[in-house]
């Protein structure tokens, strides 16, 4: 039995592949390991499915630090609009909310899956789940079969490799296309952990004396060699058993890998700002105002109100400032240090917990050999690839399923277009 499209891997880009392969009246197998297609979208977006952004190209490019440029070839064929109006068509109402992330009304990650996986089921898309793939066969330079795990062989003219990457292992990432893809020739980039927490051995860590605290709409910078700032992010984050968590420090996190690996580091420096709306003088005029209105009130009192509680006596401590002393008792120059620490708390931290605790997988098939209007490899004829196992990484907000669902259709689209070729 000869297929024209084979797409190995059940996820957002294997399924848009093979529901793009579909609509073209081709002869379409999807494959996927697991029981059940579509595990890691019925998980993303905290079980509600974020399932594109809004904003425009260019801003969308800025959120996929990892490559995100290459895409600009991809978005002007199929967007992160023609995304919105493919799910409508499908029955899924979506809705904005903040910084652009689109969700389903329905706010159920599944309603997404289902709706998706019937769109198949019309399109007399093949499945075969609980079907492991034991290799990739390629011949003269073409791809020529798929064989399973039971020894089966199924013959393709075009074969899309959609497997993900290797963070969350669970929904069946687990890095068996790398292999697939080094036998056709390409190159494996070097593979990292993305938006995964960071880890720190510094005393207050491991004596978790901020353990479980949360900071909000703070600015974090991965700080360079010299002091100088890699990157910031104004976001919320947590101080956690093993390190620091949360938003700003997951989008940080991937610039603590590159720092340590680009300049052979053991420990980088991130630097805090609990009041990124202020300036550093601003900080100390308003704190010296607090006092002379009220010189004999103890500085917890004081400024309660200007940092979350538990923070502020930290950050007194560092100083060696009493909480119950007297502001009228302290000298200028305690409290301009004082500002400063607010403004730029800097603490080491020494990596980030592993690949299979990420959310997303950094490196993979470099994009240098593939081509960025049709997904299509230079190495093999008829093969292609699309979603995590490319070398391309965004932030969460839905930038990873939007490069994910915008590679898909491409690859989907001109598989089939090579494959009726033939």
């Amino acid at each position: 039995m000869k297929y024209d499209v084979i797409v190995l891997g059940g996820g957002p880009s294997g399924l848009m592949a093979a529901i793009a392969a579909g609509e073209q009246n081709a002869k379409v197998m999807l494959i996927d390991k697991g029981d059940k297609l579509g595990r890691k979208l019925a998980i993303s977006g905290g079980g509600r499915c974020n399932v594109t952004n809004r904003l425009p190209v260019d801003e969308i490019i800025k959120h996929i630090p990892g490559n995100g440029r290459f895409l600009y070839s991809a978005f002007s064929i199929f967007s992160n609009e023609d995304i919105i109006s493919f799910f409508e068509g499908l029955g899924i109402k979506l809705k904005e909310e903040d910084h652009g992330r689109m969700f389903p009304v329905s706010n159920k990650a599944q309603s997404v899956v289902d709706a998706l996986l019937s769109k198949l089921k019309d399109l007399k898309v093949e499945i075969k789940t609980n079907t492991p793939v034991a290799d990739v066969h390629y011949r003269e330079g073409s791809v020529q079969s798929v064989e399973l795990k039971n020894g089966e062989r199924i013959s393709a003219d075009s074969i899309i490799i959609a497997v993900g990457g290797k963070s969350v292992p669970h929904t069946g990432s687990t890095g068996d296309g790398y292999a697939w893809a080094e036998k056709a020739g390409h190159t494996i980039t070097t593979l990292f952990p993305t938006e995964v927490p960071v880890t720190s051995s510094e005393p207050f860590i491991k004596e978790k004396v901020l353990q479980g605290l949360s900071l909000r709409g703070i600015a974090l910078s991965v700080l360079n060699p010299k002091g100088k700032p890699l990157i910031t992010h104004k976001m919320d984050m947590i101080f956690t058993h093993f390190g620091v968590s949360g938003p700003a420090v997951l989008r940080c996190s991937q610039f603590v890998v590159k720092a340590m690996q680009k300049w052979n580091l053991k420990e980088v420096v991130l630097s805090l700002d609990a009041l990124p709306e202020m300036k550093e003088e601003e900080v100390f005029q308003e704190i010296t105002k607090l006092i002379q209105a009220e010189p004999k009130k103890a500085m917890k009192n004081l400024l309660k109100g200007l940092l979350p509680e538990r923070y502020l006596l930290f950050l007194l401590e560092r100083n060696e400032i009493d909480p119950a002393v007297q502001g009228g008792q302290l000298g200028r120059e305690k409290i301009r240090s004082f500002a400063k620490t607010i403004k730029q708390f800097e603490f080491k931290v020494n990596g980030t917990l592993p690949l299979d605790k990420a959310f997303v997988t950094g490196g993979g098939v470099s994009i240098k050999e593939i081509e960025p209007q049709t997904m299509a490899s230079k190495k093999a004829a008829g093969l292609y690839f699309c979603g995590e196992i490319l070398d391309i990484h965004g932030y969460t907000g839905g930038y990873n399923i939007t490069s994910a669902l915008v590679t898909g259709r491409l690859a989907g689209t001109n598989a089939v277009q090579f494959a009726l070729q033939k």
